[in-house]
């Protein structure tokens, strides 16, 4: 049994082949294209037993990825920090691709349980689109900005309420009372407000099309109070499968809501986690909001801890942290319905 680490690039893929105690083999680059993958898998079939690891790095690798799955290879994702330990603690100093290629493989060896790569479907879909919408959101945003300063000159007493930029009946009627402005400023105020006219519209053709698709794939996670469809669809775009963690203890440290313990002799005690994944910490953060303002049992929980004696700081923290193990657990339930569904599928089909 060998395991094949993989140092992705834009124009080639090093290939290093290493055994089952991470004694280098054999190394080759490739090109980085469809003749290449060819190329590399007909190199690779030297081993019939092997496994190839990859960095998690996916706009590098997501190409080669697929191609191998397809081909039926075996593909584990390694973290880009545990490429960066294997290759500190190596005998071999500097760096280059076959040594990154190396420390893949040292990684993939050394850690069990690593994610197991799988081609992408409605969740890569799905995560497209709500990183094109959020694109687009930032974008209105700072076009929303520079239109209040040009407002603000054209009409000095005009009000424009807070989030109101971004509703298609306050557009017009500011595009109305800008029409018989002369200047370049109204000028580039109307400009401004056609822009964000058309980046509405598509804003919210996006947040409907994210809405269709998330419904069949997470009923149990639409079904937890405070998590509407866009929170779905990060949820379910970002984890990519919950089956590949091993616990609900391992998806939280993942996301950042499980404390890191920062203690030492008789002082025992743990501090916040900034790491791990911030897209669906903050998911998590706006399902806790949600729950807390408004009456469910988030908003329960909060008041429990408050009258404990801890911070609204402190209760949300360990608010996100139930959320976290409930939202594992609604994840594993819908992708157990999606399975069931399609195997109803081939099976009517065959």
């Amino acid at each position: 049994m060998v395991v094949i680490g993989v140092d992705a690039h834009k124009r080639t893929h090093t290939l290093v082949v290493a055994d089952e105690v991470g004694r280098e083999l054999a190394n080759r680059t490739f090109p980085a294209t469809l003749e290449g993958h060819g190329t590399a898998l007909g190199w690779v079939r030297t081993w019939p037993e092997r496994t190839f690891a990859l960095e998690d790095c996916r706009h590098l690798t997501r190409r080669l990825e697929a191609d191998l799955l397809r081909a039926g290879e075996r593909v584990v994702r390694v973290p880009a920090r545990l490429m960066a330990s294997a290759r500190r603690t190596g005998r071999a100093l500097g760096k280059s691709d076959p040594i990154d290629a190396l420390a893949v493989a040292r990684a993939a060896l050394r850690e069990h349980g690593l994610p197991v790569a799988r081609l992408d479907g409605q969740t890569r879909r799905l995560r497209l689109l709500v990183d094109h919408r959020e694109d687009l959101v930032a974008e209105r945003t700072r076009m929303q900005s520079r239109l209040r300063w040009h407002l603000h000159e054209v009409f000095p007493g005009l009000e424009v309420a807070p989030r109101s930029l971004g509703r298609l009946h306050v557009i017009a009627a500011l595009d109305r009372r800008l029409q018989p402005v002369e200047g370049t400023v109204a000028a580039v105020a109307r400009e401004l407000l056609a822009r964000i006219r058309e980046l509405t519209a598509r804003i919210n053709q996006l947040q409907q099309e994210i809405t269709r698709l998330v419904r069949p794939l997470a009923p149990t996670l639409l079904a937890l109070p405070g998590c509407g469809p866009l929170s779905a669809a990060k949820l379910l775009g970002e984890v990519a499968g919950a089956a590949r963690f091993r616990s609900r203890a391992a998806f939280a440290r993942w996301n950042g809501t499980a404390p890191i313990p920062v203690w030492s002799g008789n002082a025992t005690r743990h501090r916040l986690n900034r790491g791990g994944n911030r897209q669906v910490n903050a998911a998590l953060h706006r399902i806790a909001l949600t729950q807390w303002r408004e009456v469910g049992p988030g908003r329960a929980y909060v008041h429990r801890r408050l009258a404990s004696g801890d911070t609204k700081t402190e209760a949300l923290r360990l608010l996100r942290r139930q959320l976290s193990d409930e939202v594992f657990r609604r994840l594993l339930a819908d992708e157990t319905l999606t399975q069931a569904a399609s195997a109803g599928k081939e099976a009517i089909a065959a």
